[in-house]
């Protein structure tokens, strides 16, 4: 009886994954310095202290690169805490949402991709499908939380209280830039509590006279 030793792949048959961390990582920062537009393969291989070849082993192009970055960073854990309530939930995500759209880099890079999406297709699918994975994400845990407590009704729309939820800090943060001090999130997530509870009781229709 023989065993069969599989030979280990060696030189560019291996991908390093401190490479790939180090590249990603790379990658993040030129685009908060240059944006997407003057993004450059040699640029990143130069911050990351690696070959141009590296880069091209993983990715084909700054297309591929900036798209599987995108996915890389929308397919992270949501901080979907249970408190016990929802607005003790929506206190956590808010402070981390907080947190996340002030990072230097998440403020520079965000905006630069946005407007990137408008020209280019493929980012902007990218952008949207991240979105909307994390929309279904939220509206299904925490939303899908608040209707098992009662808390909302069961027919509540996830994707319109989502947008509730989110709109507010995105617009304060990432549009208006406007500060943020701790202390204000609570009672931007009781107002929105609130919101959402009148939206789940339905339009509201105005009967007009004639």
């Amino acid at each position: 009886m023989t065993t069969e030793k599989r030979r280990v792949p060696a030189g560019a048959a291996v991908l390093r994954g401190e490479i790939t961390t180090a590249i990603r990582a790379a990658v993040m920062q030129e685009l908060a310095e240059v944006g997407y537009g003057r993004l450059s393969i040699e640029a990143v291989a130069r911050r990351a202290g690696v070959s141009k070849t590296a880069v091209y082993r993983r990715w084909r192009s700054k297309l591929d690169l900036v798209l599987d970055m995108v996915s890389a960073v929308a397919g992270r854990n949501l901080p979907l805490l249970d408190t016990g309530s929802l607005l003790g939930d929506l206190e956590i995500l808010l402070h981390v949402m907080a947190r996340a759209l002030r990072h230097r880099l998440a403020s520079q890079i965000i905006p630069d991709l946005l407007a990137e999406a408008a020209r280019n297709p493929q980012i902007g699918e990218k952008l949207q499908q991240a979105l909307d994975d994390y929309q279904q994400a939220v509206g299904r845990i925490l939303i899908g939380r608040a209707v098992e407590r009662g808390e909302l009704p069961a027919d509540t729309d996830p994707r319109a209280a989502v947008d509730l939820i989110v709109g507010p800090i995105y617009w304060r943060l990432a549009i208006a830039r406007a500060p943020l001090s701790a202390a204000e999130v609570p009672r931007m997530a009781a107002a929105i509590v609130a919101a959402l509870r009148v939206a789940c009781l339905g339009p509201v229709r105005d009967e007009v006279e004639v």
